[in-house]
Protein backbone atom coordinates (compact mmCIF):
# COMPACT_ATOMS: atom_id res chain seq x y z
CA UNK A 1 0.00 0.00 0.00
CA UNK A 2 2.88 2.29 1.11
CA UNK A 3 4.35 1.79 -2.92
CA UNK A 4 1.35 2.00 -4.20
CA UNK A 5 0.71 5.84 -2.53
CA UNK A 6 4.09 6.80 -3.20
CA UNK A 7 3.87 5.79 -7.14
CA UNK A 8 0.68 7.90 -7.18
CA UNK A 9 2.64 10.96 -5.48
CA UNK A 10 5.31 10.16 -7.92
CA UNK A 11 2.51 10.31 -10.69
CA UNK A 12 1.13 13.79 -9.51
CA UNK A 13 4.19 15.52 -8.87
CA UNK A 14 5.68 14.30 -12.77
CA UNK A 15 2.19 15.78 -14.10
CA UNK A 16 2.39 18.92 -12.38
CA UNK A 17 6.28 19.46 -13.46
CA UNK A 18 5.25 18.48 -17.18
CA UNK A 19 2.07 21.40 -16.49
CA UNK A 20 4.17 24.10 -15.35
CA UNK A 21 7.14 23.95 -18.05
CA UNK A 22 3.70 23.37 -20.78
CA UNK A 23 1.83 26.42 -19.57
CA UNK A 24 -0.82 24.19 -19.16
CA UNK A 25 -3.00 22.33 -16.81
CA UNK A 26 -3.95 18.53 -17.15
CA UNK A 27 -7.29 19.63 -18.33
CA UNK A 28 -6.20 22.04 -21.10
CA UNK A 29 -5.79 20.44 -24.68
CA UNK A 30 -5.07 23.28 -26.27
CA UNK A 31 -1.80 23.15 -28.00
CA UNK A 32 0.78 25.18 -27.12
CA UNK A 33 2.30 27.19 -29.81
CA UNK A 34 5.63 28.76 -29.80
CA UNK A 35 6.86 31.47 -31.90
CA UNK A 36 10.24 32.13 -32.43
CA UNK A 37 11.30 35.20 -34.71
CA UNK A 38 13.82 35.19 -36.84
CA UNK A 39 16.16 37.61 -37.29
CA UNK A 40 16.52 38.97 -41.19
CA UNK A 41 19.50 37.43 -42.68
CA UNK A 42 22.15 39.71 -41.97
CA UNK A 43 24.67 40.80 -45.26
CA UNK A 44 27.89 41.83 -45.03
CA UNK A 45 28.32 45.36 -46.53
CA UNK A 46 30.90 45.82 -49.49
CA UNK A 47 34.34 46.95 -47.84
CA UNK A 48 36.22 47.27 -50.99
CA UNK A 49 35.92 48.59 -54.60
CA UNK A 50 34.67 46.14 -57.20
CA UNK A 51 36.70 47.00 -60.28
CA UNK A 52 36.07 45.33 -63.68
CA UNK A 53 38.31 45.71 -66.79
CA UNK A 54 35.63 44.58 -69.72
CA UNK A 55 37.01 42.93 -72.73
CA UNK A 56 40.34 41.10 -71.58
CA UNK A 57 40.61 37.93 -70.40
CA UNK A 58 42.98 38.05 -67.40
CA UNK A 59 43.43 40.46 -64.30
CA UNK A 60 45.28 44.06 -65.08
CA UNK A 61 46.91 46.62 -62.55
CA UNK A 62 46.15 50.20 -63.17
CA UNK A 63 48.72 53.11 -62.36
CA UNK A 64 47.81 53.15 -58.86
CA UNK A 65 48.30 49.52 -58.40
CA UNK A 66 44.66 48.56 -58.39
CA UNK A 67 43.52 45.29 -59.40
CA UNK A 68 41.09 45.16 -62.40
CA UNK A 69 39.17 41.97 -62.75
CA UNK A 70 38.96 40.38 -66.24
CA UNK A 71 35.47 41.01 -68.17
CA UNK A 72 32.63 39.48 -66.70
CA UNK A 73 29.19 40.09 -65.64
CA UNK A 74 27.58 40.98 -69.44
CA UNK A 75 25.20 39.55 -71.28
CA UNK A 76 25.76 38.79 -75.40
CA UNK A 77 28.11 41.29 -77.25
CA UNK A 78 31.35 40.46 -77.74
CA UNK A 79 35.06 41.77 -76.95
CA UNK A 80 37.77 43.35 -78.52
CA UNK A 81 41.77 44.60 -77.77
CA UNK A 82 43.50 47.26 -79.26
CA UNK A 83 46.78 47.19 -77.49
CA UNK A 84 48.97 50.06 -78.78
CA UNK A 85 46.57 53.05 -79.04
CA UNK A 86 47.04 56.40 -77.26
CA UNK A 87 44.41 57.55 -75.29
CA UNK A 88 44.30 61.02 -73.67
CA UNK A 89 42.64 62.22 -70.73
CA UNK A 90 43.55 59.62 -68.03
CA UNK A 91 46.88 58.16 -66.11
CA UNK A 92 45.97 54.92 -66.69
CA UNK A 93 45.49 54.13 -70.87
CA UNK A 94 45.35 50.42 -70.08
CA UNK A 95 41.70 50.68 -69.22
CA UNK A 96 40.63 52.00 -72.73
CA UNK A 97 42.59 49.61 -74.55
CA UNK A 98 39.87 46.69 -74.91
CA UNK A 99 36.23 47.22 -74.88
CA UNK A 100 33.02 44.99 -74.58
CA UNK A 101 30.62 45.97 -77.27
CA UNK A 102 27.18 45.25 -78.49
CA UNK A 103 25.84 43.74 -74.92
CA UNK A 104 22.77 44.15 -73.43
CA UNK A 105 23.35 43.76 -69.71
CA UNK A 106 25.35 43.84 -67.39
CA UNK A 107 24.82 42.29 -63.58
CA UNK A 108 26.50 41.79 -60.51
CA UNK A 109 25.26 40.73 -56.98
CA UNK A 110 26.41 42.87 -54.47
CA UNK A 111 25.21 43.51 -50.83
CA UNK A 112 21.61 46.22 -50.60
CA UNK A 113 23.22 49.47 -50.15
CA UNK A 114 24.70 52.90 -50.75
CA UNK A 115 27.11 52.90 -54.08
CA UNK A 116 29.11 55.03 -56.36
CA UNK A 117 29.25 53.32 -59.88
CA UNK A 118 31.63 54.91 -62.04
CA UNK A 119 31.36 53.80 -65.75
CA UNK A 120 34.47 54.08 -68.26
CA UNK A 121 34.37 54.90 -71.97
CA UNK A 122 36.50 55.89 -74.88
CA UNK A 123 35.82 56.00 -78.40
CA UNK A 124 38.50 53.82 -80.18
CA UNK A 125 36.77 52.19 -82.97
CA UNK A 126 38.68 53.19 -86.32
CA UNK A 127 34.73 52.89 -88.07
CA UNK A 128 33.53 55.60 -85.89
CA UNK A 129 34.63 58.69 -87.45
CA UNK A 130 32.57 61.83 -85.66
CA UNK A 131 30.13 62.72 -83.27
CA UNK A 132 26.38 60.80 -83.53
CA UNK A 133 28.00 58.06 -85.51
CA UNK A 134 27.63 55.36 -82.32
CA UNK A 135 24.52 56.44 -80.38
CA UNK A 136 23.46 54.08 -77.56
CA UNK A 137 21.15 54.07 -74.29
CA UNK A 138 22.28 52.61 -71.40
CA UNK A 139 19.89 52.56 -67.48
CA UNK A 140 21.84 51.97 -63.88
CA UNK A 141 19.30 51.01 -61.82
CA UNK A 142 16.67 52.82 -62.82
CA UNK A 143 18.83 56.38 -63.73
CA UNK A 144 18.31 56.21 -67.60
CA UNK A 145 20.94 57.79 -70.05
CA UNK A 146 19.54 58.34 -73.43
CA UNK A 147 21.71 59.46 -76.65
CA UNK A 148 24.86 58.85 -75.05
CA UNK A 149 27.58 59.38 -77.51
CA UNK A 150 31.34 58.65 -76.53
CA UNK A 151 32.89 60.92 -78.93
CA UNK A 152 30.70 63.83 -77.69
CA UNK A 153 31.24 63.47 -73.97
CA UNK A 154 34.69 62.81 -74.12
CA UNK A 155 35.18 65.58 -76.72
CA UNK A 156 36.81 63.27 -79.49
CA UNK A 157 38.29 59.97 -79.88
CA UNK A 158 40.53 58.11 -78.11
CA UNK A 159 39.92 60.33 -74.88
CA UNK A 160 38.82 58.72 -71.73
CA UNK A 161 35.10 59.78 -70.38
CA UNK A 162 33.89 58.63 -67.18
CA UNK A 163 30.57 58.62 -66.21
CA UNK A 164 29.89 58.69 -62.55
CA UNK A 165 26.45 57.52 -61.02
CA UNK A 166 25.21 57.25 -57.67
CA UNK A 167 22.80 53.86 -57.24
CA UNK A 168 21.04 52.50 -54.02
CA UNK A 169 20.62 48.73 -54.71
CA UNK A 170 17.72 47.25 -53.21
CA UNK A 171 17.33 44.04 -54.41
CA UNK A 172 20.70 42.28 -54.07
CA UNK A 173 22.67 43.27 -57.70
CA UNK A 174 23.29 45.61 -59.66
CA UNK A 175 21.88 46.25 -63.38
CA UNK A 176 22.93 47.74 -65.95
CA UNK A 177 21.01 47.36 -69.59
CA UNK A 178 22.40 48.73 -72.85
CA UNK A 179 20.05 49.83 -75.78
CA UNK A 180 22.24 49.99 -79.32
CA UNK A 181 20.76 53.08 -81.23
CA UNK A 182 23.10 54.15 -83.99
CA UNK A 183 26.58 51.39 -84.13
CA UNK A 184 26.87 48.89 -81.01
CA UNK A 185 27.06 50.06 -77.20
CA UNK A 186 30.25 50.10 -76.16
CA UNK A 187 32.17 50.28 -72.12
CA UNK A 188 36.07 49.48 -71.29
CA UNK A 189 35.55 49.45 -67.63
CA UNK A 190 33.30 49.32 -64.67
CA UNK A 191 34.13 50.64 -60.88
CA UNK A 192 31.83 50.02 -58.20
CA UNK A 193 32.55 51.75 -54.41
CA UNK A 194 30.37 51.36 -51.13
CA UNK A 195 29.39 54.04 -50.70
CA UNK A 196 28.20 56.19 -47.26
Amino acid sequence: MQQTKQLIISLVVASVLISCKTGRNEHDHTPTVTTVALAPPVTAPLKSIIRIKAGVSAPCTDSSGNTWLPDQGFKGGDVVERPDLEIANTKDPVLYRAEHYSMSSFSHPLPNGKYVVKLHFAETYDGVEGPGQRVFSFNVEGREFKDFDVWVKAGGPRRAYVETVNVDIADGKLDITFTSQIENPEINAIEIIPGS
